[in-house]
């Protein structure tokens, strides 16, 4: 209960329902609040307890000042949690190993029980191991449930055990689809209040939700365990930059090019920790599924959020999606009652200001390893002939003798470098850098929006009506969002010509876009690694980091459906897709682009006739059933779960092994050494395992040595569940570059352990480092830990034995992440680095001052002495409640305590 010190405790009726509500007039100064902040503000009202969340904090929200930097602590509990197998199954397994050290202190195990809604949609497990076919979607289905037949059979007993806890099984569609079209409440509902919906989930992407006026964000599984136990998200009041939109986009443009420019513009104007806020008449001129789209690019520019209001569009994707007429008509008359209804014409007050014409927007892709390098379509041939020497070696004196007379680009350039490839039909053609040999239409960003698919499907029926096809070289894969996708794509008769060009489903789930995008075919595969080509992925995804979609391909670029469909055609990077022909027809006319392009009118006609209200009940009418692989899983009981001690999917973490009630005192950090020197940019992708598990390495071995063929080792997300796979494939990316370990990529450093500090696996050094009882640190540059919410990230770091982590900056959710696992992350000075400070990652550490930690503050600075090197470190523990987490040894450990004293 509320202790309603501002008396907002009011009703509101709709239809013949009356609802609790908390009037947000209550509080002075709340008109004045941007969107985002009233729904905060309606927050804290709501879970008024006197003790973490008072008067004083609610009076300090009212009286925001959005010119000051962010200071003030607030408790914000989530309506609900979303999360992704990938990250949901560690969850559960914590959740299930928490029930167990519960009882271990005399405490009630069933206390350990989601307090607010939890879903888990199974969408990053299906991998595109067969395409090309009708059957591709079946046959990889079948070798989903082969694969995770544990964890599915895991997680169901979940779903049985544990209350407020709901699986999507797999085959469904992707976790942020699903969510903006079938969970989201966008006001909800619940013990006779009404509120608005908000939600963290486990994946950064979380902010789609974004666009149906729905406040989440992506946090680590740590803390989004913690928000199921009832545990507020503690942050600051944010900074919140207002972007406004004008005019509308011009013809041709889609929302991939949208979004991709607002993710450059805010990368550029730096947004990192700040909510981002979209208002202005242009508003109105974004249809939801765009909104959706740009809210769910949120973690490519680094914001917590980026939110449009509610106004009419809201209610009208609502009512397509089919959400009940009481649902909508709430939605209406409290967002209109709160003043959370937009108003295009108000100048409402932020922190920072920035704008963008849509009028000004044009063709766009981005890459060739970051969302935000957005590169004009116009440039993309030029600009990759310059980025691809990066990935070559141009001192190939014979590449460059092959061509001495051609006066092609790439031949001119020295890029070129030809492969003969024999297909196993006999045919024989040459792939070259910069062959596109992954084209595929993936992920919750693009697959959401009716526009963008279907301007994919039907410039694939003008082009399969002008004879063109993919190229034999290029894997062709489609894996929507959701199944309504494909119903539309049937009712418009355009699912032949997809399919035509290659483009059968394979999955729906990320697939692709989460590095599921499977092998390349073997000899594909083998020409690109015997010639050490630079080849290169097209995909509709929102994720292109190194490394990240498929070991082979070394460049990667998003781009519109549509243009991944052109792409496949044109099969090369290397190609002008606006000015060079991408084929010929029937006749030997060359057909270009502009040819095949499908216009406005023909894609807003192929909406409207093809896409219906009936489609949405359909599909979802029963959507936690699953089908009848997934009703047969044989389903274990009890409140705890039993664990198998040959499994090698999930096994019980050993975070609360020798736990005790009461706390032991922080300790300053002494005789450390550096496991990984990193340079800026370094994501959770790079930090956490990620992909497939490759022969030789320490997670591959360990598989082994459980009797694992290597057919069977699976990606490392399937195995999240098993800490012992996860700590070894931690650090170990295949394009983390470490600069202790000069010369090498992927999973190496140097162990100062042994004599001379040979090269060594990360993972065994760090156990020679355990049990020689060194702690280590990582050295880190900008940006460190930027990209998805991934918990393993931290969980590794921390397991292999890290204590702390000194980097230049850090993106929001991986640092807090560090703190919920007991991993201090400390900043260097101001403009300093490793490199202008000479550390070599050579030098044994010091860093004293954290102790006072255990008085109860937070230290500003701690100081650090490496060798003959001494700095002060701003110590990165930003509030009192991740102080809390630190002292108790992480954010679980604190829960844990928390509930066994009530």
């Amino acid at each position: 209960m509320s202790a309603n010190s501002f008396d907002a405790r009011s009703s509101l009726r709709v239809g013949d329902e009356s609802y609790e509500i908390f009037k947000l007039s209550a509080v002075e100064g709340s008109e004045r609040l941007p969107y985002s902040l009233k729904i905060l503000l309606e927050n804290l009202l709501r879970t008024e307890d006197g003790a973490n969340i008072t008067a004083d904090h609610i009076r300090a929200l009212g009286g925001w000042d959005a010119e000051a930097e962010p200071s003030q602590e607030i408790q914000f509990t989530p309506a609900r949690v979303i999360m992704q197998d990938f990250t949901g199954v560690p969850c559960v397994v914590d959740l299930a190993t928490m029930r167990e050290a519960v009882k271990e202190l005399g405490g009630d195990p069933s206390r350990i029980n989601p307090l607010a809604p939890a879903e888990l949609v199974i969408d990053h497990s299906v991998i595109a191991d067969k395409f090309g076919t009708r059957d591709a979607f079946t046959q990889n289905v079948e070798i989903e449930y082969g694969r995770n037949r544990e964890r599915y059979q895991f997680l169901r007993w979940g779903q049985t055990a544990f209350d407020e806890f709901k699986v999507v099984p797999p085959g469904t569609g992707i976790v942020h689809q699903v969510n903006i079209e079938h969970l989201a409440r966008t006001v909800m509902v619940r013990n006779g209040q009404a509120y608005p919906d908000t939600c963290v989930g486990t994946d950064s992407h979380t902010t789609m939700v974004n666009g149906l006026g729905v406040l989440g964000w992506g946090v680590g599984g740590i803390e989004a365990e913690a928000a199921m136990l009832g545990q507020p998200v503690s942050m600051l009041i944010p900074r919140v930059v207002g972007f406004k939109l004008n005019g509308q986009l011009p013809a041709g443009a889609t929302a991939t090019d949208l979004v991709l420019t607002i993710t450059e513009m805010l990368r550029k104007h730096g947004v990192v920790g700040k909510f981002v806020e979209f208002y202005g008449e242009g508003v109105t001129a974004v249809p939801l599924a765009n909104r959706a789209t740009i809210g769910n690019m949120s973690p490519e520019f680094g914001s917590t959020c980026a939110i449009f209001p509610i106004d009419q569009e809201t209610v009208a994707y609502l009512r397509l999606t089919g959400r009940s007429e009481q649902q909508l008509a709430l939605v209406e008359a409290y967002a209109k009652e709160q003043g959370l209804w937009h108003d295009p014409a108000a100048e409402p007050v932020y922190s920072e200001y920035i704008e963008l014409d849509l009028a000004t927007v044009v063709p766009s892709i981005a890459g060739p390893k970051r969302p935000q390098d957005r590169v004009v379509l116009a440039e993309a041939a030029e600009k990759f002939r310059t980025a691809v020497r990066d990935y070559i070696n141009t001192d190939d004196e014979a590449g460059k003798e092959s061509f001495p007379a051609s006066d092609s680009p790439a031949a001119a350039n020295g890029i070129s470098k030809p492969a003969q490839v024999t297909a196993p039909d006999g045919t024989v053609y040459e792939i070259d850098n910069g062959a596109v040999v992954i084209a595929s239409i993936t992920s919750c960003t693009n697959t959401s929006n009716p526009s963008v698919m279907l301007g994919a499907a039907l410039l694939a029926k003008k082009a399969v009506e002008k004879g063109l096809h993919a190229k034999p070289w290029v894997k062709t894969t489609l894996a929507p969002g959701s199944k309504v996708v494909m119903d539309y794509y049937e009712k418009a008769g355009l699912l032949p010509y997809m399919e035509k060009l290659g483009f059968n489903l394979v999955g729906y789930g990320c697939v692709t876009c989460i590095g599921n995008s499977g092998p390349l075919p073997e000899e594909v595969s083998q020409a690109v690694n015997e010639h050490d080509l630079a080849v290169v992925s097209v995909l509709s995804g929102n994720r292109n980091f190194e490394g990240r979609i498929n070991p082979d391909v070394k460049m990667n670029y998003l781009a519109s459906p549509p243009l991944v469909v052109a792409y496949a055609i044109a099969g090369s990077m290397n190609v002008d897709i606006t000015r060079d022909a991408l084929g010929t027809d029937a006749d030997g006319n060359p057909v270009y682009l502009a040819d095949i392009w499908p216009t406005d009118q023909e894609i807003t006609e192929a909406i409207a006739a093809s896409i219906d209200q009936d489609m949405f009940a359909k599909d979802y009418a029963d959507v936690f059933a699953g089908d009848h692989r997934w009703q047969s899983l044989p389903v274990p009981t009890g409140d705890t779960f039993e664990w198998d001690a040959e499994s090698t999917y999930v096994r019980k973490p050993p975070y609360f092994e020798g736990m005790a009630m009461e706390t032991t005192p922080v300790t300053d950090i002494s005789g450390a050494r550096v496991l990984a020197k990193l340079g800026d940019s370094v994501t959770t992708d790079h930090i956490s395992p990620a992909g497939n598990i490759k022969p030789g390495t320490p997670a591959a071995q360990y598989l082994t040595e459980h009797g694992v063929e290597k057919r069977d080792f699976n990606s490392y997300g399937s195995r999240r569940g098993n800490h012992e796979v996860m700590i070894r494939g931690t650090f170990a990316n295949i394009r983390l570059r470490n600069q202790i370990a000069p010369g090498t990529e992927g999973g190496y450093t140097r162990d100062f352990t042994q004599p001379d500090a040979p090269v060594s696996f990360i993972y065994d050094a760090a156990q020679n480092y355990q049990a020689a009882g060194v702690p280590l640190v990582i050295l880190a540059g900008k940006e460190y830990g930027s990209g998805s919410s991934r918990d393993w990230a931290a969980k590794g770091t921390a397991l292999l034995g890290v204590k702390a982590v000194i980097a230049e900056s850090y993106e929001r959710i991986h640092r807090s992440n560090l703190i919920g696992m007991g991993v201090l992350p400390l900043q260097f000075p101001a403009g300093a680095s490793a490199l202008s400070l000479g550390l070599t990652g050579e030098e044994t550490f010091e860093i004293t001052g954290v102790t006072v930690l255990n008085d109860g503050g937070i230290p500003e600075t701690v100081h650090v002495k490496a060798g003959d090197v001494e700095f002060d470190a701003k110590v990165r523990i930003d509030t009192p409640g991740e102080a809390d987490y630190y002292r108790n040894g992480g954010i679980l450990q604190y829960v844990l305590r928390s509930l066994i004293r009530k």
